[in-house]
């Protein structure tokens, strides 16, 4: 992955912004952490400094001049190598006692205290640090009291010293995690991007790779997955479609087309024409049939149709279905009954869509059993939902073309000498769809129960 690509991505940039929030957050506590460690120190050491100030002061109540002397000489001797520091002066700052061989020509600050260097190698006081408060005793004597600050200049240096190694071992651990993280995540993304550009190439059948840990990418992928499965269904379902208009709609066309040119015959009678006339406008009208069911499949697909519900009882949609077609089943041989549950069922739908439904299943019915057959129409409760059926004694369609049958233009091959347009279960499915049910297609022993 170049350089360039990286520097680019928003997923380094968005690692990047976390790394300085982070960082940011780390420097904050870090120096929290410093500056009270400092500063317990430094109160220490000002605390042991200010104690000795006040037991010195006592003694010098006590004992006087000289014993402040001894005092101070005793403790020198008790701790040779101790880190204390002591001087007491006269009026014209000349050693009396201490450590320290000359009074630190530096200037206390506002709180009384003096920061100085102190070279005395004769004392044990070699390049010390000290850190001293002094006050003056009765008679204009000078007392100074301190410690010496290099274990805590030390101490101190080595946490600054720690404290910017973890900020930059922090800083250099989140550069390293956003760095990989991006390049991950740009490694998944441009696998989803060469899948892209594949299919837009044409090829339908690629699909992106799922690495089976169901993280985030994975569910991408399978939802990217599902979707082109439904487009490559769709775009096969188009070629079908396609195909069979082709197919179904050629035949029609072109006798509609001959039978309009034997209009201009001179020897034609105009019975004849008549005749030839009423077959055209039929076959037309059957034409545009199919193209109005067409339009309203693909309005129903798209969504695009406003559903005009109502509460109806399912029972007494069945009585006017049969009632409509009551005749067609007598001229045809066939008993046509209505089977209706005791408590009657109510279903809330767009009246007009459903019963279309309806007939067209009741249609079929009619039309492809033979005589001395039954069509029964029924409805019921399955589940807490309402449900129509139809279902007769014909052919029936074979379980493996069950499915293919609701597709737009698509006829059984044993029904293709049938007049129609293969366009009837597929508005049923629609009209099913639209109202959140499903057609199912059953074997009905013999025949078809839909």
């Amino acid at each position: 992955m170049r350089p360039t690509e990286l520097l680019r991505s928003s997923t380094l940039r968005l690692a990047l912004l976390y790394m300085v929030l982070f960082a940011g957050s780390v420097l904050m506590l870090l120096g929290f952490i410093y500056w009270s460690t400092v500063r317990f120190m430094s109160q220490q050491v000002d605390t042991t400094i200010e104690t000795e100030i006040v037991g010195l002061a006592e003694q010098y109540r006590a004992r006087g001049l000289n014993g402040l002397v001894r005092t101070i000489n005793e403790r020198m001797e008790r701790n040779p190598g101790g880190s204390s520091i002591y001087l007491f002066a006269a009026a014209d700052l000349r050693r009396l006692a201490g450590n320290l061989n000359v009074w630190p020509g530096v200037e206390a600050d506002a709180e009384g205290w003096l920061d100085f260097e102190v070279d005395n190698p004769e004392s044990g006081l070699e390049d010390v640090s000290a850190r001293a408060r002094t006050f003056t005793l009765q008679g204009n004597f000078r007392l100074l009291v301190g410690r010496d600050v290099r274990e805590l200049q030390a101490t101190t240096a080595l946490i600054e010293r720690a404290l910017l190694g973890g900020l930059a071992f922090t800083i250099a651990l989140a550069l390293f995690v956003g760095f990989t993280l991006t390049r991950t995540t740009l490694r998944r993304l441009e696998d989803i991007n060469d899948t892209s550009r594949e299919i837009m190439a044409g090829d339908l059948s690629r699909r992106v790779v799922t690495r089976g840990t169901s993280d985030e990418f994975d569910q991408l992928a399978g939802n990217l997955n599902a979707m082109l499965d439904e487009i490559e269904r769709l775009m096969s379902g188009i070629r079908h479609m396609s195909d069979n208009i082709a197919h179904d709609l050629r035949t029609p066309l072109t006798r509609l087309r001959q039978r309009l040119e034997s209009l201009d015959e001179p020897t034609l009678c105009p019975t004849e024409r008549k005749e030839r006339i009423d077959r055209s406008i039929t076959d037309a009208d059957q034409l545009l049939d199919t193209f109005s069911a067409l339009l309203r499949i693909a309005r129903f697909d798209a969504g695009g149709y406003r559903l005009q519900t109502q509460q109806l009882n399912a029972g007494a949609m069945l009585a006017d279905a049969a009632e409509l077609y009551e005749a067609i089943a007598e001229d045809r041989g066939l008993t046509l009954a209505v089977h209706q549950p005791i408590a009657p069922v109510f279903f809330t739908v767009d009246r007009d869509l459903v019963f279309q439904a309806l007939t067209n299943l009741l249609d079929n019915a009619l039309k492809y059993t033979p005589a001395g057959g039954h069509v029964d129409l029924g409805t019921g409760l399955a589940n807490g939902e309402a449900f129509l059926s139809v279902a007769d004694s014909g052919p029936g369609i074979p379980e493996d073309e069950r499915e293919k049958v609701t597709r737009r233009f698509y006829r059984v091959e044993a029904s293709r000498t049938t007049a129609g347009s293969g366009l009837g279960l597929s508005l049923v499915a629609a009209v099913a769809a639209i109202h959140q049910g499903s057609l199912r297609l059953e074997d009905n022993q013999p025949g078809l129960k839909a």
